[in-house]
């Protein structure tokens, strides 16, 4: 957990099938709100498929050396809870890589304080992979050996992010 980082460049090495199946595993098997099957996985390992979602948003360019993708999907028509269900599982396909000795680039792809972006975003990546346009396109993460070992990371003092019992501010 304490050594999950995002990363932005990857080793041009590829992921072992088996590592690949373990990680998807850990998204099939993330909880849902209800039990219902409200996010699904579009896994990607075509470097030209890679290489055109790299272009999904300027913000990105880290997929140019990752070694697979998955894209992680929303039904709002099944459940209410689509977006947190798909954010659940994107956390656990995270958790699986860094435990597997793989990193994560995350892409965001959905934009809720921009419709119109989101639209935009999420029409190109739905063109691509023919995705049915009743599923809304959560992210895009990148898969990968790290190319670089992470920094650590430096985090807020503990006391400012964790309350018990009350929320309480540093003037207290």
């Amino acid at each position: 957990m304490r050594s999950r980082r995002e990363i932005t460049g990857f080793q041009e090495k590829e992921i072992p099938k088996d590592l690949l199946d373990q990680i998807v595993d850990s998204a099939y098997y993330a909880p849902s709100g209800n039990n219902l099957p409200s996010r699904e996985f579009i896994i990607i390992e075509k470097r030209e498929k890679i290489d055109h979602l790299e272009k999904t948003t300027p913000f990105m360019k880290w997929m140019s050396t990752a070694q697979a993708a998955v894209v992680v999907t929303g039904r709002p028509d099944i459940s209410k809870y689509w977006l947190q269900d798909a954010s659940i599982a994107t956390a656990f396909i995270w958790l699986a890589a860094t435990d597997l000795q793989l990193c994560v680039g995350f892409g965001a792809v959905y934009h809720t304080e921009d419709e119109e972006e989101s639209r935009k975003r999420e029409t190109y990546v739905r063109e691509a992979l023919n995705i049915p346009p009743d599923r809304r396109i959560v992210a895009i993460l990148g898969l990968g050996f790290p190319a670089e070992k992470p920094k650590a990371k430096k985090m807020l003092n503990r006391n400012n992010i964790v309350h018990y019992e009350l929320f309480h501010t540093d003037n207290e």
